[in-house]
């Protein structure tokens, strides 16, 4: 599969191949810009079934249909005359960036108007394809990770090399161009990109002592805040803040862009946490900091209602040198003299403890109000987008991040909502997600209301109560325990599981693999010996 999608490639003009490489992933536009759009399947079943008059028909063609795409594509069989196909590759490209650039009056209409016209020109099966890249559910097999091996294939360079540039570009298409301009750095290169790198993740560790056994002694430890990660590009007279998804959410946060302005002549890539915070300066909820996330009106009201705090944990990049292979104790080394001179927040940290140490660390983090603990092995680099081997994250309580995949319509007081979540792990070997289990605790009122909303949007076809959706919603789950179930394909499910918090800021590609519940499956099994009398 990699060879047949590097030769397709390889035949493309620069450009083109730029662009199909995000769109056999499924990404309409660069990493981070997807949002933009704002086009749901939701909205593209409406458009297209009001063009060809069959709105009543939905049920029926949505069951004859293996996915959301060939129903698409059904419906525009029922036209009286199919259009040739005649869409280009260039053309949808421009298109879509067209619709991605509307903004001001009606922009919302004037939006529908765009994909519309779009989907008119279309057969049935550029539509079906149209609609794949839209929604990001193209089923074929190709995923990111077959993509760069593809790519590699296509400019016949080391599979490791092409990770790289990927890992420093964040964006498939740019990896392309690259690479066939032959413009890409040397492997050690300290050249800094305009966009921002994907986060580094952690691994989960059940305890500290596990924490030791993966990392080795030489580890520092950190507190795991409650918050949304940002990085901070500061530098050249502006400072410009993404999410973890690589959104900008500059205008969101004008105070964060105030603290790092510190800096002054300085240039810096920083990653941190913000974290929402009372009158006097505690933490709040993971909740209450999401309605100062995205938004771009009244921000002087929601600033003095909702204040923040920013915790710095990383340092990326300083004075115009990408500092990522540095290992971790220098990085951070390099981040206290740093923000100590700009008078900016670090998380709290313990190098080198012992075990003991390090166990106070973690219940001292725990009665403060913290989720848990990080432990970073101090030769570890940092690694954008790997939930890599030098990190791991160490929380009170037994969480997942998972995908829900599917809900049933409630019943009694709940009569209207979805309310009842079929949660699932990405399972590495599919592609797909494997159910664990199904809740419908944890959310207030009003949560239940949006989510029916957010799920309706994500809907691809309903049957006999329940609605399955395009996996795009995380949520965390806390849970007792993980049992055997001949319920699930998998063989497991979580006990008592209930939603702790919506994760808005995290991505499907972050959520919980279904072999990191296997394994935790596997060490609750496990049980110390009895002491003997």
């Amino acid at each position: 599969m990699a060879e047949a999608v590097g030769t397709f490639l390889a035949a493309l003009s620069v450009d083109e191949a730029e662009v199909a490489a995000r769109f056999m992933v499924g990404r309409a536009l660069q990493q981070g810009e997807d949002k933009r759009l704002q086009i749901s399947g939701r909205t593209i079943w409406k458009i297209v079934a009001e063009m060809v008059g069959v709105e009543d028909q939905g049920e029926d063609i949505f069951a004859a249909a293996e996915d959301f795409g060939e129903a698409v594509a059904i419906m525009l069989g029922h036209r009286t005359s199919n259009p040739e196909p005649t869409l280009t590759i260039g053309e949808v490209d421009r298109a879509l960036h067209d619709i991605a650039d509307i903004e001001g009056r009606h922009a919302r209409n004037r939006k529908l108007d765009a994909l519309r016209a779009l989907f008119e020109r279309s057969s049935a099966l550029e539509g079906k394809y149209l609609a794949k890249v839209l929604i990001r559910e193209m089923r074929h097999g190709v995923s990111e990770g077959m993509m760069l091996e593809a790519i590699a294939r296509m400019v016949n360079r080391p599979v490791a090399e092409v990770r790289r540039i990927h890992m420093l570009e964040a964006d498939l298409g740019r990896t392309v161009r690259i690479l066939r301009e032959g413009s890409a750095p040397p492997i050690g290169s300290g050249r800094i990109g305009l966009k921002p790198l994907k986060p580094m993740l952690a691994q989960p560790a059940a305890d500290i002592a596990e924490a030791f056994a993966m990392l080795g002694p030489e580890l520092a430890f950190e507190h795991k805040l409650d918050g949304a990660r940002v990085q901070i590009h500061h530098g050249q007279g502006s400072t410009r803040i993404f999410s973890r998804r690589m959104n900008e959410i500059t205008t969101s946060l004008p105070e964060v862009v105030d603290m790092v302005e510190k800096l002054g002549e300085r240039s810096a890539i920083l990653d941190g946490e913000v974290i929402a915070v009372d009158a006097l300066g505690r933490p709040l909820a993971f909740q209450e900091l999401m309605r100062r996330f995205g938004r771009v009106k009244d921000i002087d009201r929601l600033r003095a209602e909702q204040p923040i705090m920013l915790h710095l944990f990383d340092l990326l990049a300083l004075d115009s040198a990408l500092i990522i292979d540095y290992p971790y104790a220098e990085r951070a080394h390099l981040l206290d003299d740093l923000a100590n001179a700009a008078s900016l927040e670090t998380v709290q940290r313990l190098m080198t403890p012992s075990l003991s140490e390090a166990e106070g660390f973690f219940r001292d983090a725990i009665a403060a109000g913290y989720e848990g603990v990080v432990g970073k092995a101090l030769r570890s680099a940092y690694m954008p987008g790997v939930r890599g081997r030098g990190w791991v994250k160490i929380k009170h309580a037994r969480t997942l991040d998972l995908v829900i995949v599917a809900a049933d319509w409630g019943y009694g007081r709940r009569h209207g909502w979805l309310s009842n979540y079929h949660l699932a792990a990405r399972n590495e070997q599919t592609g797909g997600f494997s159910e664990v289990g199904k809740t419908f605790k944890g959310l207030t009122d009003e949560q239940f209301r949006e989510m029916t909303e957010r799920l309706l949007a994500l809907k691809i076809s309903e049957s006999h109560g329940t609605v399955i959706v395009r996996p795009e919603v995380v949520v965390e789950v806390g849970y007792n325990d993980i049992q055997r179930s001949p319920q699930y394909e998998a063989g497991m499910a979580l006990r008592f599981a209930r939603i702790v918090r919506i994760r808005s800021d995290k991505s499907v590609g972050e959520a919980d693999t279904i072999e990191g519940v296997e394994r935790d499956f596997k060490r609750q099994l496990v049980r110390p010996l009895a002491a003997k009398v």
